[in-house]
């Protein structure tokens, strides 16, 4: 007999998903470059040039079976060393490979990190807006992921109610920042004050509250600014990366969790990885990317063109008079629906060829998110749709 609570999930497919598989059906009939694609958080600018050139050097002068063969449970050993020097030159904590684990991607890093703190029963608490798959990450390992309300005014953690959930069933936080959905960046004093909060909680009831943190968007900051180091805030912390976005390689699938050297018994996490991966099939990601990340760890795309998209979009939706808190980095920008149903606002937009998507699911119902890594001219082309879209309708 199949397993019912899978079958109950093809009832609640992502709603990114089957926005993005609509975008690509209407494509087809009017031509792709007609279909103004906001869904898919799916990096839109070119992989560096530098990434290539490792990719063609390594198949031309490696050894077939080193390249391709399983690399150590734990990852590339070589590629270890090299991302944690990289950790420990850029935010001055000193990491080891011994507190590094290799994964596929930031989702990877987050399905061990949430096996690793949390058993059956257990909570974890993230903040509204969230990203939606946060729930199969951690309800289908066992454990219960809880929601606190977001703080609409800025987007920056609600504390209020952060305190009041934050029970003896709590064994970890999952905080992402830069944020998806909304493109904020935790503030220091955000960091501290919850850093304090789950020393606080912690020492009450007699066990650590880890803090889990989501980084795939770290290196996608305006304004000239850097996003804060979470885990110089916090020991118990879980740092989960990805490169699909620094890198522009989202298929590619690898990244890293990385293990506070200050947690307790930090070296005991990545051993414990590596027997979570035989659990859940994980085994390790490809050889050959990690050998490739390793020689571009402080590289990235040119992510300049995701900031003058922000800027364009950002102008329109406040010149059409609605509600947004302009972003700090990503490249999503989270405004108000200017009707509560944030549903019938994105399939209103449907007829316009604008592909928006309603909120609900992030925890945040009457928003909606717009995912703009696509080219600029393309972005130019939609703010006349979207215009229409509000004068002719709102």
């Amino acid at each position: 007999m199949l397993v019912q609570k899978y079958k109950d999930m093809l009832s609640k497919k992502s709603v990114i998903r089957e926005l993005s598989e609509f975008a690509t059906a209407r494509g087809k009939e009017i031509g792709y470059e007609n279909v103004f694609d906001y869904s898919l958080g799916n990096p839109g600018v070119p992989v560096p040039q530098e990434f290539t050139d490792t990719m063609i050097k390594l198949l031309q002068e490696k050894d077939t079976s080193f390249l391709h063969g399983y690399s150590p449970s734990l990852g590339n050993t070589y590629v270890r060393e090299k991302v944690a020097a990289s950790l420990e030159r850029r935010f001055g904590l000193p990491y080891k490979k011994e507190h590094i684990f290799m994964t596929s991607g930031a989702a990877g890093a987050i399905a061990h990190a949430v096996r690793l703190i949390s058993q059956p029963g257990d909570e974890i608490l993230t903040f509204a807006p969230f990203f939606p798959e946060y729930h199969p990450y951690v309800d289908l390992s066992g454990a219960v992921l809880k929601v606190v309300p977001p703080s609409f005014e800025d987007f920056q953690i609600n504390f209020e109610k952060a305190s009041e959930m934050m029970t003896e069933k709590v064994m970890a936080v999952l905080v992402n920042t830069p944020n998806n959905p909304t493109g904020v960046v935790y503030s220091e004093e955000t960091l501290k004050k919850l850093a304090d909060l789950m020393t606080e909680k912690s020492k009450k009831y007699g066990h650590p509250i880890y803090l889990i943190t989501d980084e795939p968007y770290r290196e996608i900051v305006f304004g000239g600014k850097t996003a804060p180091c979470v885990s110089k805030f916090y020991d118990n912390s879980i740092m989960c990366y990805s490169f699909s976005k620094s890198l522009s390689i989202p298929g590619e699938r690898i990244g890293y969790l990385a293990v506070n050297p200050a947690c307790e018994d930090a070296e005991t996490f990545v051993y414990m990885c590596g027997q979570i991966s035989r659990g859940i099939g994980h085994n390790c990601p490809s050889s050959i990317i990690q050998l490739a990340v390793a020689e571009t760890l402080d590289m990235t795309a040119d992510l300049s063109v995701y900031e003058t998209n922000m800027n364009l979009i950002y102008n329109e939706l406040v010149d059409l008079g609605l509600t947004v808190v302009k972003p700090d980095g990503t490249f999503y920008i989270f405004p108000k629906a200017p009707i509560p149903d944030a549903k019938e606002f994105s399939k209103k937009a449907l007829e316009y060829d604008l592909i928006l998507v309603p909120a609900d699911t992030f925890g945040a119902p009457g928003y909606f998110r717009m995912a703009y890594c696509i080219d600029t001219e393309k972005v130019e082309r939609s703010l006349p749709a979207l215009r229409k879209l509000i004068k002719e309708n709102y």
